[in-house]
């Protein structure tokens, strides 16, 4: 009995801890990203091109959202930073299948889908939220480009959350 009851303590530990990282926005070193800005490079962990995603990167911001077709949490956070997106000038999402950017997938290290790079105007990988998000982690994201929460503090002003 002792033995079931400690399984079902530790699951349930586990299972808040998994469900309080879902979504949560994680920003990059500072130094990466400020070595990034200042180092025009490709195919490494701090950059996206618009040619790599299939689509114009946002003047401000870019949701690169990494999603699967069976992936059911992928939906819902594909809704959220859409509509995120459409309220905020210069931000924009775009959603691609990981099937189809195996190259992406392991360059950045996607381990789960929905995973979501936050990229700035300039290309450079400023942060990302893995997991399903929310509109509040969306936002939060957006925020710390531009309280200065996100220690390379490269998001350009003007993404103002709601």
């Amino acid at each position: 009995m002792l033995l079931v009851v400690a399984v079902l303590v530790l699951a349930t530990g586990l299972g808040l801890w998994w469900r309080a990282r879902n979504g949560r926005f994680t920003a990059v070193d500072p130094r990466v990203v400020a070595d990034a800005e200042h180092t025009p490079t490709t195919g490494d962990e701090t950059r996206l091109t618009a040619a790599e995603i299939g689509a114009p990167l946002g003047s401000r911001v870019t949701f690169v959202q990494m999603s699967s077709a069976v992936c059911t949490p992928c939906r819902r956070t594909h809704a959220v930073l859409t509509q995120v997106a459409a309220e905020h000038e210069g931000v924009s999402h775009v959603e691609l299948d990981v099937e189809e950017h195996l190259d992406l997938v392991r360059r950045f290290h996607v381990m789960r889908t929905p995973t979501t790079l936050l990229v700035d105007a300039h290309g450079v990988v400023v942060g990302r939220l893995s997991g399903a998000t929310d509109r509040r982690h969306a936002l939060a994201a957006l925020a710390s480009c531009l309280d200065g929460s996100n220690p390379g503090g490269s998001c350009p002003d003007g993404v103002l959350p709601r």
